[in-house]
């Protein structure tokens, strides 16, 4: 009887283990479906600066924060409440906690405060710096150990991001760098988590239950904000709010939780490093601003730099 047992079991195996070529094929088809996700999620973020200068067209700071994450929460909530999602096992919540106050709550406050003084060119600087301080906080949290060709190119890029946005702002330090440079930190932690704990559960379920999460805290938030600050209902103002709510607080964050989870955090981050060039962009179209000649220049450099980080191996 055992030995028919143990032919049947090694059947088995052999029928549900797929080819090697099997396993490779969806491995890379992983891989790339999860750089395109993650690449959506820097599209939708690149907006985020842009959308929360139109909110702000309309909104106080402390109102467009806590509006948003309410509206956002509202969302992911229903979502869950939908799908009937359980709730996540008690060793998850901390994680969360660490996700809703990096992502939810800190980088928008603090990147919302600095933009009432600063461009959204200045403002750039958070997320040129964005790559690389996730990939540090990501090697001492997880113990990744990317390549040396990672490094060096992670290094080049956040460098030509650095040169560019500083060019753009003339280099004036302000106020305004002290939130942004917080809002760096934070946000930074918050990928960290948010993307360890992608691999444990779906994307769009982590960044869901870290905004109802929060939502005991953006309701009051919310009403006290609207009660102290003037609100003005504009084209631009509703379009901002509604975006940096449903697409950068929810839809952004959920594709790219998935991304990062499919191809691991280091190389998912310095796909951001195409993000402020986005947002200067954006920054052009939408709020009339204007770019220098280094714009193409800073373009090529950061894709070249780019394509090195996904081809490193850690």
């Amino acid at each position: 009887m055992r030995a028919q047992s143990s032919a049947i079991d090694q059947r088995t195996v052999a029928v549900e283990a797929p080819p090697a070529g099997e396993r490779h094929s969806r491995s890379g088809g992983a891989s790339g479906g999860g750089t395109l996700q993650a690449a959506l999620g820097v599209v939708a973020f690149s907006l985020t600066f842009p959308a929360t200068a139109w909110g702000l067209e309309g909104f106080g700071p402390w109102s467009l924060v806590a509006v948003r994450s309410v509206l956002a929460a509202v969302i992911a909530g229903g979502c869950l409440l939908a799908l009937r999602v359980p709730l996540p096992g008690r060793r998850h919540w901390a994680g969360l906690a660490v996700v809703a106050a990096g992502v939810v709550v800190g980088f928008p406050l603090l990147t919302t405060l600095a933009l009432q003084t600063s461009t959204t060119a200045h403002a750039a600087v958070v997320v040129g710096l964005l790559p690389l301080t996730t990939a540090l906080l990501s090697a001492l949290r997880m113990g990744s150990r990317p390549s040396r060709t990672f490094w060096c190119a992670a290094l080049v890029g956040a460098a030509a991001v650095l040169a560019f946005t500083a060019t753009q702002s003339g280099g004036a330090l302000g106020t305004a760098d002290l939130y942004l440079f917080a809002a760096l930190l934070v946000c930074a932690a918050g990928y960290t988590e948010g993307g360890r704990l992608a691999r444990v559960m779906p994307g769009w379920q982590v960044i869901g239950w870290a905004l109802v999460l929060c939502l005991p805290f953006s309701v009051p938030g919310a009403l006290l904000a609207l009660s102290y600050e003037p609100v003005q209902l504009t084209a631009h103002s509703v379009t901002g709010l509604l975006w940096v709510a449903a697409g950068s607080q929810f839809l952004g964050l959920v594709v790219w939780y998935r991304g990062m989870a499919a191809i691991g955090i280091p190389r998912a981050s310095q796909l951001q490093l195409a993000q402020p060039l986005l947002t200067l962009v954006w920054s052009v179209l939408l709020l009339g601003e204007h770019l220098t000649v280094a714009a193409p220049l800073t373009a090529a450099a950061v894709l070249v730099c780019i394509a090195v980080t996904q081809r490193a191996r850690g």
